[in-house]
């Protein structure tokens, strides 16, 4: 259970109201930097999967609304913006990380624009996150987008295996949505350390950045 009280709030609102206007007319279009960061294996297992429609439009290039949400309110402000690589050494072994907190095959000296970390991340949370919680959690394409959009998030911090394992995906096969939203609240931990920051991250985020929790339940119904 969430330390805080969790409550819908006017900027939660605005941000999915701003995504949904977006979506009215087709998901958001994007043109990725570098369309060779999508992993080939997973894209692969996508084009069999079930869920053919949200995969054909991702494939002419639109990002789903979950997606939209989830990257400008929740990872991208959290993440922060490092356009040269840095050696990220809060991890228990150090790794090489550039942009939005990106990890994979990141090498000493590399360095993006910022529209580059961003098509960057933008790709690899639809192939890496999105996609695999379409997937693999049952219910999840028909929950509401701030539900889905702090799943992300959520999954991008701390993992997609603990993410379909945990309590909140099971609520989501329930249609239990608030206590889905809530049930995210307890990944507050790092090394068994319960951390301010992901304390605000999971719940009611600060003054200059929007929290999992407060997003999620701003998108439920009364």
């Amino acid at each position: 259970m969430p330390i805080h009280k969790i409550v819908a709030t006017k900027r939660g609102k605005a941000a999915i109201a701003a995504v949904l206007i977006a979506a009215a007319s087709g998901w958001s279009a994007y043109t990725p930097s570098h369309p060779e960061i999508a992993p080939v294996a997973i894209h692969h297992v996508a084009a069999v999967s079930p869920s053919v429609t949200i995969r054909a439009s991702i494939d002419k290039g639109y990002v789903p609304p979950a997606v939209k949400l989830a990257v400008e309110y929740l990872i991208m402000p959290w993440e922060g913006l490092r356009t040269t690589a840095y050696l990220d050494r809060l991890p228990k072994h150090p790794v090489w990380t550039v942009c939005y907190g990106e990890t994979l095959n990141v090498k000493k000296g590399m360095k993006f624009t910022p529209a580059e970390c961003e098509a960057k991340l933008i790709q690899r949370v639809i192939f890496d996150y999105y996609l695999p919680l379409v997937d693999r959690v049952p219910g999840y394409p028909g929950a509401p987008i701030s539900l889905q959009a702090s799943m992300i998030s959520g999954a991008y911090n701390y993992g997609v295996q603990r993410q379909v394992d945990s309590t909140t995906a099971e609520r989501v096969g329930q249609h239990r949505y608030h206590d889905a939203c809530l049930a995210q609240t307890a990944f507050n931990k790092a090394g068994g350390v319960r951390l301010d920051g992901l304390v605000n991250r999971r719940e009611n985020g600060d003054a200059h950045r929007m929290g999992e929790a407060e997003l999620c339940v701003s998108g439920l119904p009364s």
